[in-house]
């Protein structure tokens, strides 16, 4: 086996290579001006138990989180198997993303999806430059698990289901 050197390393095949890695997929959400504005992203992460962080990257590119970042609370809610519709609806680039979505918002504005099977109520702690993308730390200030709810796992461009 040979690994590819970086010159020959296209987008394209990085998606590829990428989509070789299962992932969650979260709703990253808040509201701005009494409206829910979100996005979905499968490359969230737990990092830290002490301060409580996780992260998720945000291209540069994407017009939603300049709105996100300034919001005063975050929701990041993991999507539950069969949510299928809620992760196309949060990857639209058009139209109202959370137009059939079950959402609630928390006292603080952070807004999270119903039947997910863990929502975070966040703040930005910070924000690290890395490629076309940033890495978004954010700081928990609160939680709901459901652990008889399973996630939806996104893996090779399609929905997975886990099994025991």
């Amino acid at each position: 086996m040979r690994c590819a050197d970086s010159a020959e390393l296209s987008p394209s095949e990085l998606r590829l290579a990428f989509a070789a890695f299962p992932s969650g997929v979260a709703a990253v959400a808040a509201l701005h001006d009494s409206v829910p504005v979100g996005l979905a992203a499968s490359s969230f992460t737990s990092v830290s138990l002490d301060p409580p962080l996780v992260s998720v990257c945000m291209a540069h590119t994407s017009t939603t989180w300049p709105v996100l970042r300034h919001a005063t609370s975050i929701g990041l809610s993991i999507l539950a198997e069969g949510q299928h519709a809620a992760c196309r609806a949060l990857a639209a680039r058009t139209g109202d993303r959370f137009a059939d979505l079950s959402w609630q918002a928390t006292g603080t504005g952070a807004v999270v999806i119903e039947g997910s099977p863990l929502c975070l109520e966040c703040t930005v702690h910070a924000e690290v430059s890395a490629g076309d993308h940033d890495i978004v730390l954010l700081a928990i200030h609160g939680l709901l698990h459901r652990s008889d709810v399973a996630p939806l796992v996104f893996h090779r461009s399609r929905f997975r289901r886990l099994t025991d």
